[in-house]
């Protein structure tokens, strides 16, 4: 019992509070993600279009409010502003039980838009604020598993409890995201550095208002942010057509996708961690550009695979894709990131997921209706291509100006890995 004594001695309290809620919530939360999209397509007549849009305004209103999010974290404290994310989405979700109306539907997602905008960019710091840079990449994996132990069971469960109630996941979901606000009001304390705190005071009571963000300043992480839009645009499709591709080519299609989630779920839970661990021995833009040639494969294969195999080897790849770019790109915007702007480096960053969640249902429902899934899926493979040559410029550029600046330069980049 030695090891399980210093692998919880090797991170803070916050930390574990972290990875207990996210296993809660995400086991939830990907009872639903089988059949979300489904649920709505239904409730909207068979209308995919329809169904698409509803789905776009939750990261459409993440958008808007995660800029605001991100500088009222680094103003007010990581704390508050998780707490009040998590009430906010606990709501939401008890909603969906009784919605039965479009603008039901509508005024829930983006009540839930909202909580998701609080949370992500103000949890995201909060790891910068306590985890020494050398084990954040490591942190970062550990709740990319916590992540991923909800998705390798909660797929197949939800499948099974849509077909009785749907109702029943979302009360769960509800219930999860409740406890897990609780668990950081009792046990997690405010982690927002003394020094950015004082910043802060002193700004608002000369002006009012949080340390400025000059956009000029800051022109990497933008590039950064655009770059990462093809990654964040396949996962889109991967929520919303890739159940309706599988459904023209297999009966039991909502059966093939929630074991697809499972198969990911199960790999990045086994895996991770240790492929966080050995990415950490080559430079940062190569693991980077090497994550986006794998998820470019993932697109031909789910668009072109005949069969179930096929769909499992582009599902692997998918995975090592994922657990390579996940925990290099976190910890590059980690370090970027000076101590006052934390907040709003993440929100920025994160962008790229409202960006192409709102456009991307549509879009996709659109290229799906007229092209087809198989095309449409190899068009988002060159994307990938695209914007994997670009932010592996983007991210070696950053680490020669890490090498060759001072600490106190106003814009601080990445460190090697």
């Amino acid at each position: 019992m030695v090891w399980l004594h210093n692998l919880i001695a090797r991170y803070d309290r916050a930390i574990w509070i972290r990875v207990i809620g996210t296993i809660l919530t995400t086991f939830a939360g990907f009872m639903l993600r089988p059949f979300l999209a489904f649920y709505l397509y239904d409730r909207m007549d068979g209308n995919l279009l329809l169904a698409a849009m509803v789905t776009s305004l939750q990261p459409l209103t993440s958008i808007i409010s995660g800029y605001f999010a991100g500088s009222l974290s680094d103003k007010y404290g990581r704390k508050p502003l998780m707490i009040a994310a998590l009430l906010i989405e606990s709501v939401s979700m008890a909603g969906y039980m009784w919605a039965e109306s479009l603008f039901a539907f509508a005024a829930l997602t983006i009540l839930n838009g909202v909580g998701a905008s609080l949370f992500w960019p103000a949890a995201s710091a909060q790891v910068t604020d306590i985890v020494p840079e050398e084990k954040r990449s490591e942190v970062f994996a550990l709740l990319h598993t916590a992540l991923n132990l909800g998705a390798a069971a909660g797929p197949l469960i939800g499948v099974a409890l849509y077909k009785i109630n749907p109702g029943i996941a979302f009360g769960i979901c509800s219930l999860a995201l409740f406890i897990y606000c609780l668990l950081i009001a009792w046990q997690v304390p405010e982690t927002l550095p003394k020094e950015a705190r004082a910043r802060a005071k002193s700004s608002k009571e000369e002006s009012n208002t949080s340390p400025r963000f000059v956009w000029s300043e800051h022109k990497t992480l933008f590039w950064m942010a655009l770059a990462a839009v093809p990654v964040s645009l396949l996962y889109s499709q991967v929520e919303i057509i890739l159940p309706q591709h599988l459904r023209t080519k297999y009966d039991d299609f909502l059966t093939i996708f929630a074991t697809l989630l499972t198969i990911n779920g199960i790999l990045v839970v086994c895996c991770q961690i240790a492929i966080a661990k050995f990415a950490e021995r080559f430079p940062a833009h190569r693991v980077i550009l090497t994550a986006y040639l794998f998820l470019a494969c993932v697109g031909f294969g789910y668009g072109w695979a005949p069969g179930m195999i096929v769909l499992i080897l582009a599902e692997t790849m998918f995975t090592i894709g994922e657990m390579l770019y996940g925990p290099q790109i976190q910890k590059a915007i980690s370090v970027m990131a000076p101590d006052e702007f934390r907040g709003r480096y993440f929100a920025v960053f994160g962008a790229n997921w409202g960006i192409t969640g709102t456009i991307g249902p549509t879009v996709g429902a659109l290229a799906f209706r007229n092209f087809g899934g198989a095309y449409w899926f190899s068009t988002l493979s060159v994307l990938l291509l695209i914007g994997g040559m670009f932010q592996y410029r983007f991210v070696k550029k950053a680490i020669r100006h890490t090498k060759s600046t001072p600490a106190s330069a106003e814009e601080p980049a990445i460190s090697g890995s």
